[in-house]
């Protein structure tokens, strides 16, 4: 994707992908409450003519690219790679978009049965002990029938996986998972008598961190988006323990120095995977070590001579804040 292909996109819908929704609007422009800081009254304008924006409460505007630059803190390769994964439904139409209308429809929603999504949870290191934080979602795109894991987030949105697709469906939000109930917290997102938090991207992150993990007690918080960091750190105000689990590439290592910027006290934990993009890559190469070393088998990577070696390179986390990962 390129700047004139994004810029090509309804920016409502680019605002409606990030949870942001118009207070009024006509047939000319639709009116937002400031996407990049906290207002009361609306001084966001979207032209929907030209879709271009402008924020009357800081004198600044432009097109998509301009606002994603703005919104993330990053570059126009960042802007463009966000906006890549972001599966927008008018990336092939027609530039001036006038409603975003959503080309899908969930069909059903279940505990998880499908033999090809457990197998494909096995392969990224995930096993029958996540599967009450998913389900399984059968959903119609076009006409097109397909099936997922379903991640829930705190407007009843789901994020989606499986071996060939990724998306989303419904409105995009953060995710907050209570592991001393064992459901996600949908309904009460007021969490003060919660201390403890832990804090990942995405939700394969998060699941493995539970496939993991034997002792932790508090909150798992899912951004689910980089562009979702402020709301994040909207909710993170509630935790007086915060534990971050972000990815080691640019992005994540800039949402975890804002982070720590507004919470100086927050834990990097990014160094138990220092080696890995994230904390699932870490968990499946793991998970083949120790299936290789139980069957006995030679490691193709690695010789046989230095299987304690690896075993003396794999972070192992007894007693960190709370959490207690080990082989």
């Amino acid at each position: 994707m390129n700047c004139k292909q994004f810029n090509s996109i309804s920016l409502e819908e680019v605002l409606l992908s990030l949870g942001h929704l118009p207070t009024k609007q006509n047939e000319k422009e639709a009116w937002y409450l400031n996407p990049f800081a906290s207002e009361s009254q609306a001084s966001f304008k979207w032209d929907k003519r030209i879709n271009a924006w402008y924020l009357h409460s800081e004198g600044v505007g432009g097109n998509n690219t301009d606002f994603m630059k703005k919104f993330l803190n990053a570059s126009v390769n960042e802007v463009l790679n966000w906006a890549q994964k972001q599966n927008f439904s008018s990336f092939h139409q027609q530039p001036q978009i006038k409603k975003y209308e959503p080309n899908y429809r969930i069909d059903e929603i279940m505990d998880l049965q499908n033999p090809n999504l457990k197998q494909y949870l096995y392969g990224r290191g995930l096993t029958s002990k996540i599967y009450n934080y998913i389900k399984e979602i059968r959903f119609t795109v076009g006409e097109k029938k397909l099936y997922a894991i379903g991640f829930e987030n705190l407007s009843r949105g789901f994020e989606l996986r499986n071996s060939f697709y990724k998306g989303s469906l419904l409105k995009k939000d953060i995710s907050i998972i209570n592991l001393n109930s064992g459901l996600q917290d949908i309904s009460n997102v007021e969490v003060k008598n919660i201390k403890g938090v832990a804090v990942f991207e995405g939700f394969m992150d998060a699941l493995s961190f539970i496939e993991m993990q034997k002792s932790f007690v508090g909150d798992i918080l899912v951004m689910n988006s980089i562009a979702l960091l402020n709301k994040s750190i909207e909710h993170l105000k509630n935790y007086s323990n915060i534990n971050l689990f972000l990815d080691n590439d640019n992005a994540g290592i800039k949402s975890k120095s804002v982070i720590i910027k507004h919470f100086p006290e927050a834990k990097d934990h990014s160094a138990i995977y220092f080696d890995h993009k994230d904390l699932n890559e870490f968990l499946i190469h793991r998970t083949k070590n120790d299936v290789a070393l139980k069957a006995g088998k030679q490691s193709e990577k690695f010789p046989e001579a230095d299987k304690q070696q690896i075993r003396n390179q794999e972070p192992e986390v007894k007693n960190l804040n709370g959490f207690k990962m080990k082989r």
